[in-house]
């Protein structure tokens, strides 16, 4: 009953804060974090996380890497083979075995994998083993203060004071520099929302309790409606020729469609001929690594919005469900970084949307990429190549 309670005061400060956030950020620090603390006070916060809010302070190291987030610079290739490597593949399986009373209780009561939610422990923390050493007060008293994303992180410091005045946490906690804590890296609402206490010791600990970080990781992906029983991803091959236009990941058919124009499994064999929704997706080209991704591969994109982190996530799960290494196939040349920024500029010139001049391939760069493929006859599959580069 006193989890019930603390989360529907938290959801109540979510929408306090959510309709305001825009317009409280940046300017005096001491100003704003008044405002602050009349916010926590409103929703029920008391002087334990009152006090605590009252110490924060900016870290400029959390701006430097909010600032600097280079890694989703690299291919899909690169980041997957080196994010995931043996050691992680052996501690998975050996987690899923150690663990294996509590991922059945996962699935069971959640109706999630646990490959799923071991590869998320994976990426996330290596087990637990890099939880981060921010301190979470100061990083989320940064995030807030900046206007760059107010709206996402002031909530997120609203939940966190209320984790502290509740006990859950200390005002000390640390965790990643963008101010998610414990073991599956969760965000202080998700922490009070989802949170399980796996273990029975009458507290949820996403620190230090592996019970507790498996099951709430499984609650929070259940209620992002993750359809139990179905797949997530799967590897394919595609035929020299079809309809490329009709990839990516929102472009969903029937799986039978697919099957009738040229895709099968991995090894051969033909797709089920049924109305499945999936989308044929293609990380680095028609001549690259392919996968068919269902629904549940959209729940992914609420963890993390990144393709490149997602799709890896998404095939570490399979190699940790018995699937093979993906075969990397032979891609056509990509864009540094710089070229890439080159491009984006060409695209904005034309008209297009792709979120912002960054070097990054996002979905914005690769629908635009996908359309002047389409205009200029070249396989409109989203990757951009110096062939696309020259013809702009």
């Amino acid at each position: 009953m006193r989890r019930k309670s603390i989360a529907l005061g938290v959801l109540f400060a979510l929408s306090l804060t959510g309709t305001a956030a825009a317009q409280k950020c940046g300017g005096d620090f001491k100003a704003w974090r008044d405002g602050v603390r009349r916010e926590a006070a409103a929703a029920g916060i008391g002087e334990g996380g009152l006090s605590a809010l009252d110490r924060a302070g900016i870290d400029k190291k959390v701006l430097q890497r909010d600032r600097a987030q280079g890694v989703f610079n690299q291919t899909f290739a690169e980041f997957a083979n080196r994010m995931i490597n043996s050691y992680r593949l052996k501690n998975g399986a050996a987690n899923l075995q150690k663990y294996s009373s509590t991922f059945k209780r996962a699935e069971n009561e959640f109706g999630i994998p646990g490959p799923v939610i071991a590869s998320f422990w994976a990426l996330e923390t290596d087990f637990g083993a890099v939880q981060g050493d921010f301190s979470t007060l100061n990083a989320l008293t940064t995030l807030a203060h900046d206007c760059r994303r107010p709206e996402l992180f002031r909530p997120q410091l609203i939940a966190l004071l209320r984790l502290i005045d509740q006990g859950w946490v200390p005002a000390s906690v640390t965790g990643a520099w963008a101010g998610e804590i414990g073991q599956m890296q969760m965000l202080p609402s998700d922490y009070l929302t989802k949170g399980v206490d796996g273990d029975g010791d009458g507290r949820v600990d996403l620190k230090g309790s592996s019970p507790d970080a498996i099951l709430t990781a499984a609650k929070n992906l259940q209620s992002l409606d993750w359809k139990p029983g179905e797949p997530w991803m799967e590897e394919v091959r595609v035929p020299a020729q079809m309809a490329w236009e009709k990839t990516g990941r929102v472009n969903k058919l029937p799986r039978s469609e697919w099957a009738a124009m040229g895709v099968t499994r991995r090894d051969g064999s033909p797709l089920p001929s049924d109305r499945m929704p999936t989308g044929l997706v293609l990380p680095m080209g028609h001549k690259g690594p392919a996968f068919l991704v269902y629904d549940n591969y959209d729940i992914y994109l609420e963890w993390n919005k990144s393709l490149i982190y997602t799709l890896t996530a998404a095939h570490l799960a399979t190699r940790l469900d018995g699937a093979p290494r993906f075969d990397v196939r032979s891609p056509e040349q990509g864009l540094a970084p710089e070229t890439m920024k080159q491009l984006q500029r060409k695209l904005e010139q034309r008209g297009h949307d792709v979120g912002g001049v960054d070097g990054i391939l996002g979905a914005g760069t690769r629908e635009a990429v996908r359309q002047e493929q389409l205009r200029l006859g070249l396989p409109a599959d989203g990757w951009p190549t110096p062939t696309l580069f020259s013809n702009l």
